[in-house]
Parts: structure tokens; sequence; C-alpha cells
């Protein structure tokens, strides 16, 4: 089917102009009363899929014998005209062995020379219908034998090079719809993401969560340290926020007496983009009263599994050329531990003049007399992000966050300086941030005051404070686990994706001038 050289390159503008003229023409045949330019009326018996499920088993014979005709439609990829007789390779949506092609044999003698001279005038990327007899070649490849070919939709834009592709990945990010017709591997990519997702809420539901919506426009923005998006509302004339996490709303809801529940949800945080960052993303929260830190890590490495199974069928992954194994227990380790088994820091990890001369020696940028008003709680987590981070490559949970930067998580009973806060770590990377819920609502109001003399300060990430949700603590929240996970960051592990922009169909580019 192949051909066995490249065509020479030829003027993209010449050959839209060629496409429009033969669109010209089509309408102009539309006019006189025959045909119609753009049809709506054809419906597929079959997706190549199914047919090579279905046959590809049988041989020739047998399957000469069966008699089956189907109707299939996809866009034209492969075309090769040999006089009297060609053949063509549809693309339809099903996925499998087949990549969702299949052959058609089309001949002159049996759709009719009119029919068939046009076919031989149709371009790859045209959405092209068949009917006909299912059969296999002398090469054993099932095809479809055509008694009828319809054209349904001119393309008018030349597909790129088949022999090349899009190389240049900002176009493959801005044409999402070139990249996925062309490239396999991409559309698979997406398949997977939607089964993780999928998957991912039926586990949810089999464990007793109620999915809900929660509001995208925030009067205040909070539930995480970022800087929102801001925008008018004109019927309210004030101000509002794109979300940057839905957490208080969902807690809201724990204290309303929603026991359990979830929401994969978009989330918009006006900061930088880069390989691991987009300013719009997908996570999931979930929230489950009468659990704590502990019961939510057992949990979430349960999920994490599930959703491996589910979209790519192995908890044995690679990242970047190396393994990464979801089978095994996920360590535990607070910060210090980490800091310990990971550096030669020994028992300067207690000691914050140590961390402060250490962290100046790493080239940190924050000044000295900032560094001078951290905790030792603070600078063992700014020395954990320094040297550690990028050394968990497998499954990993650090806990015992330090208080002043975990203002909705609860303090340990035995650690007051700490929360019990976890966060999950594969290839480097955060994947998930959980903790026990502050439903203290006097402590709760005290962390707003502090997030707000940040703010005051200059910390354009500090949280507002928010009345209301301390007002519904006030009425009563049961003890509350919950916790976040990044689906876009998780489904960049699960397909081996080097950035984040692989695995979001259109994330947010540059405006073309």
């Amino acid at each position: 089917m192949s051909d066995t050289q490249a065509p020479a390159p030829q003027d993209e503008n010449q050959l839209i102009l060629e496409r429009r003229e033969k669109l010209k023409a089509i309408r102009q045949r539309q006019a006189e009363g025959h045909g119609v330019a753009f049809p709506n009326d054809f419906k597929p018996s079959h997706k190549a899929e199914e047919l090579f499920a279905e046959y590809d088993q049988h041989a020739t014979e047998v399957l000469e014998g069966m008699g089956v005709t189907a109707k299939v439609a996809g866009r034209m990829m492969l075309k090769r005209v040999m006089g009297k007789a060609s053949f063509c390779t549809l693309q339809d949506a099903s996925f499998g062995p087949s990549s969702g092609r299949i052959q058609i044999y089309v001949k002159g003698e049996d759709v009719g020379a009119d029919l068939y001279a046009a076919f031989k005038h149709w371009d790859l990327g045209d959405i092209v219908a068949a009917e006909g007899k299912v059969f296999k070649t002398k090469t054993g490849e099932l095809s479809i034998h055509a008694t009828s070919v319809r054209l349904l939709t001119k393309s008018l834009r030349p597909m790129p090079d088949k022999f090349h592709g899009i190389h240049d990945q900002e176009v493959k990010y801005r044409q999402r719809y070139v990249d996925l017709m062309t490239d396999e591997t991409s559309r698979k990519r997406f398949v997977a993401r939607s089964k993780a997702v999928s998957g991912l809420r039926e586990f949810m539901v089999q464990h007793g969560f109620l999915e809900v919506e929660t509001p995208m426009l925030h009067p205040i923005p909070g539930g995480a340290n970022a800087k929102p998006f801001t925008t008018h509302h004109n019927a309210l004339d004030q101000q509002m926020f794109l979300r940057i996490a839905p957490e208080l709303y969902l807690k809201r809801l724990v204290v309303g007496g929603f026991d359990r529940v979830f929401e994969i949800n978009r989330n918009f945080r006006n900061e930088g983009i880069s390989v691991r960052h987009n300013p719009e993303f997908t996570m999931m929260e979930f929230y489950a009263a009468y659990w704590n830190y502990q019961d939510l890590m057992g949990f979430t490495e349960a999920l994490v599994r599930d959703a491996a199974m589910k979209a790519v069928g192995t908890l044995q992954l690679n990242y970047g050329g190396k393994p990464v194994d979801l089978s095994q227990p996920f360590e535990r380790l607070t910060i210090v531990q980490a800091i310990a088994k990971y550096t030669g820091a020994g028992p300067h990890v207690d000691d914050a003049e140590w961390l402060k001369r250490a962290l100046l020696k790493l080239g940190l940028t924050e000044a000295k007399n900032q560094l001078s008003t951290r905790s030792l709680a603070s600078l063992q987590v700014m020395y954990f992000e320094e040297t550690v981070e990028e050394m968990l490559w497998q499954p990993t949970f650090i806990c015992e966050h330090p208080v002043e930067i975990s203002p909705l998580a609860r303090a340990s009973d035995t650690n007051p300086g700490v929360t019990e806060r976890f966060e999950l770590y594969i290839t480097g990377r955060e994947f998930g941030n959980g903790f026990s819920e502050l439903n203290d609502a006097e402590d709760q109001a005290a962390r707003f005051h502090s997030q707000v003399a940040a703010k005051d300060s200059g910390d354009d990430e500090a949280m507002y404070y928010d009345h209301d949700f301390v007002r519904a603590l006030e009425y009563g929240m049961p003890p509350t686990g919950g916790c976040g996970i990044g689906i876009d960051r998780l489904m960049m592990l699960l397909t081996d994706s080097p950035s984040i922009r692989d695995i979001i169909l259109f994330p947010a580019l540059r405006r073309e001038n």
C-alpha cells in the first residue's frame, strides 16, 4: 500500500487553491441538481476495529464464503491509483491493532466509470464513505471491495507530508486536530487519559464518594497559595477570580453533611508556564469525613494504581527511560527523614544557621534577611526542595509540613510546629497533596489572619481571609481528610510524556500573530 519514495514538496497555497477549485466544481454540480457538496445522510455500519476483531482471523476462502458486507467512513490517509482499479485507506475513530484504518479496493467497473473518475481526483484528508464486501487481498490484508464510494467532506488543506509528519512541537500543540489525525501515538495518549479519568470517577463512586460541582468563579480566591486570574462580573458589578482550587467549597459540603465528596475540576493559576505547569489544569480533589492523612495516603496509593491499570494496563512503567514501579508499597518519609536519607546534612538538619548557609551556597535567590525570618521547619522544607525533591523517583509520600506553609491543614497533636500533611512525589515531581483538615474555626481564622499579613507584606500568592468559610467551620465540620491529585502530571507519568503540553489537548500558547 505505501509508496516507495516521498513525493516532491509542493507549494501549500497552490495545493489549497487546487482543492478550492475542486470544491467549486462540486458546488456547481449541486447547483445543477447533481448531488450535495457536504452530504449528511451516510450511516456507517462498522468501524475498522470492529471489522478486524470479527473477521481478520478468518482465512481468505472462509471470509469469501461468508459474504459479509460493511459500510465504513473515515479520513482518506493513503491512496494508490492503478488505472482501472485503485486502493485507498480510510481512518476512523476506532483504536486497536488496526489503528482505526481499513483498506478500500475501488474498481471502475464496480462503482461506475463517472464515479471512479471522480474518485481518482479526491485528495488525502477528504472524508470518504465506502460500502462493499469484506475480503482479504492476496497479501492477506483485510479490506473492503467497494460497490460504492462517496465524498462526504472535501478537505481544503493538505495534510502534513506522511513521510515526515509534524516535527514542530508548537504546531502539534496549536493544531492538535492535525496532530491527532496524523500521529497514532498522540491519539493513544489521549485515549489513555480519557480511560484514566473515567477510571478515577468509577473508583471514587465505588468507594462511596459523591461527585459534585463547585463554582469556577469565586468572589474570594482560596484553597491554595497561588496567584489567581481576575475578571469582572458585570451583573454583580464586582471583581471575581477564576478558581485556583475547589477545596473550600468542597469542605463546606462536608459541613453540610456530605461525608464523602469529590470533584474532577479545572483550575486556573496565573503563574509561569513550563514542562510541568499550564495555567489551566485538571485536578481531582476528594474529602472524607472521619479520615486522617494516614487514611488518605493508603487510599491515594490504591487510586493511583487503579488509574494506571485502567489507562495503560500495567504497574511497571518507564518514564524518560527509567523504570517506575507502582506495584510496591509507596515509601513514607517525613521531610527530616528524607533529608537525612538523601543528603549529607546529618545532624545539621536541625541547625537553622547551617541550613541558611547551605541554602545560600546552593544559589538560592532569597535574600539573607528573608532567610533570617524563616522558622527551622520552613528552612528544612526549602532545603528539601533544593536537594531532595528531584531524587524521589519511586513513589514516595513526604509528610509533616510546617504550619506556616500549610494554612488549611491540621497541626500535629504531638508536634504542633508541623501539620498532618503529605505530598506524593514520583519521578522527582509532586503529584498530590493531602492532609488532615483543620476543623477548628478559631485556629482557621488565626491562620487566615497570618496569610493576610503575608499578603500585605508583598506575598501575592498568600490567601485572603474567607469569612464565609470560617462561618461554615463555626457550625462544625467533622474530622476530615482531603487530597488533591494532579491529573495532568499523572498522565505525563502514565504515557511517558516529557511535557504537560503533550497530555493537554489544547494547552495555553501565545496568540498567533
